[in-house]
């Protein structure tokens, strides 16, 4: 059994992040549980707030990133970047030093936008991120959802047929390689 957190870079409730991450939970192979691990309550990150003891929801979200085999972000684009809630939670996982919740963890993005590059620039922003965290990070597929609006109905399911198969394949795809990568370890 692959366990997987699915990291949302938005906290917008009805937003299409959270479309886009109900979608993948549906999507789901076999054998593959995705667990939603929430940032949008994690204080600002500020290296003085470690001692004598972090915030509460830091230590919830360490917690929370440790206990999983890999990490899927899903994320939109805020203008060529990450959205600063993403950006947070990287930098909280990340610390103390020696204590990084993110090494060796594999991961995968997928990103989207309402316009055509399907936030190319969140995608590969994140993704030097990632590397500098050494956190091994799927190559192909990769997945940008350009004009993510007209993928879902009105109650935001996921309605293209083509977006669900090939979300479908990419949940495969990830499956299987975070298995290749973690029996490596």
């Amino acid at each position: 059994m692959n366990n997987i957190g699915l990291i949302l870079g938005s906290s917008r409730q009805n937003g299409w992040t959270r479309k886009v991450a109900q979608a993948l939970t549906e999507l789901a192979p076999q054998g593959v549980a995705l667990r939603r691990i929430e940032v949008a309550d994690l204080p600002l990150y500020r290296e003085e707030l470690e001692e004598p003891s972090p915030p509460e929801q830091w230590l919830r979200f360490r917690a929370e990133v440790r206990e999983v085999d890999a990490v899927l972000f899903v994320t939109p684009e805020h203008n060529r970047s990450v959205p600063a809630a993403l950006k947070n939670a990287i930098d909280i996982g990340s610390s103390p030093d020696d204590q990084s919740v993110w090494e060796r963890k594999p991961a995968a993005i997928a990103s989207h936008s309402p316009g055509r590059l399907g936030g190319f620039g969140a995608n590969h922003h994140l993704r030097q991120s990632l590397v500098f965290l050494d956190m091994p990070v799927l190559q192909q597929p990769e997945v940008y959802l350009s004009e993510v609006e007209k993928l879902f109905d009105a109650e935001g399911r996921l309605i293209d047929a083509s977006a669900r198969e090939y979300l479908s394949g990419f949940l495969r795809a990830f499956s299987e390689w975070v298995l290749r990568v973690t029996t490596r370890r």
